[in-house]
């Protein structure tokens, strides 16, 4: 069984999303490779806004997933999105560019699309959830966490090569100089950190906007505004990692889309709310 996805309830059809995010998406990572060619890393920035742009494709396709009735999944398929996405992104880096140009994003993109499909085959024919749109649905999410974890990786080291994220430093020890690839993405789990800063951005959204005032702009903003969030928690390990001019670039960069998207979810929450008091906290008595 097969279904068409066009539009959802009067908003922007998810096929036009779904080509919006990923073209966006791979452009702001191949411009991440002006740091190649300048020799600088102040282009890294547009690996956190190739992150964004992923993120509000993937929360959209939560939220067609999850119309079927599935609610209680919205968590998980954040979490597959990026556990899939990860596995196609590690073996992406290893391919080395052609003739000068990256062929990293590309690659992550072919393999997170048949790692997705593999799955929502498993999931609707062995698993048999039988729900229409889980095979498009998942071989997207897989797309998606892998195009954002390399946005991650290219925000936090200025690239997304495999010999970027691992290399080895000489650190002093006891017993004299010690080779370690413990100060990188790879080595010193900060791949971890991004996995779960996508995850629960992608899969928030939806969970926080679900129900029948839900509107598809107003999540959309939402899933920005957490994009933006987690890009600053990003640029901040970041100046581990980069120059910190280079850094300052990306952070200003966060700071400056959290503070415009969060102001805009305020305003849309406010339109689609029936009522609105501008109350204080309620104030906690001490010792109670």
């Amino acid at each position: 069984m097969s279904v068409k996805i066009e539009v959802i309830e009067g908003g922007i059809p998810h096929q036009k999303i779904m080509i919006g995010g990923l073209v966006s998406t791979l452009v702001c990572l191949y411009l991440t490779y002006l740091n190649v060619l300048t020799k600088t890393e102040m282009f890294a920035f547009f690996g956190g806004l190739a992150m964004i742009t992923a993120l509000i494709w993937g929360s959209h396709t939560i939220k067609v997933l999850c119309s079927y009735g599935i609610g209680t999944g919205v968590p998980s398929a954040g979490m597959i999105a990026f556990g899939s996405g990860v596995i196609a992104m590690l073996l992406a880096t290893k391919f080395a560019p052609v003739m000068g140009i990256p062929t990293a994003p590309i690659v992550a993109l072919v393999l997170a699309a048949v790692i997705g499909f593999i799955l929502g085959y498993i999931s609707n024919n062995i698993l048999n959830m039988k729900i229409p749109a889980m095979v498009q649905a998942l071989t997207e999410m897989a797309v998606v966490g892998a195009l954002s974890l390399m946005g991650f990786a290219a925000l936090i080291t200025g690239g997304f090569s495999f010999a970027g994220l691992t290399p080895i430093k000489i650190v002093v020890t006891s017993q004299g100089l010690v080779p370690t690839s413990q100060y990188s993405f790879l080595g010193g789990g900060l791949i971890a950190v991004a996995f779960l800063l996508g995850a629960i951005a992608i899969q928030h959204p939806f969970n926080a906007c679900l129900g029948p005032g839900w509107k598809q702009d107003r999540m959309l903003m939402l899933t920005a505004e957490c994009g933006f969030l987690s890009m600053i928690v990003a640029a901040f390990m970041s100046f581990a990692f980069i120059s910190t001019g280079s850094a300052m670039i990306s952070l200003l960069v966060a700071i400056l889309g959290w503070a415009y998207t969060y102001n805009q979810y305020i305003c849309l929450s406010k339109r689609d709310a029936a009522s609105w008091l501008d109350a204080k906290p309620i104030p906690e008595m001490e010792g109670h």
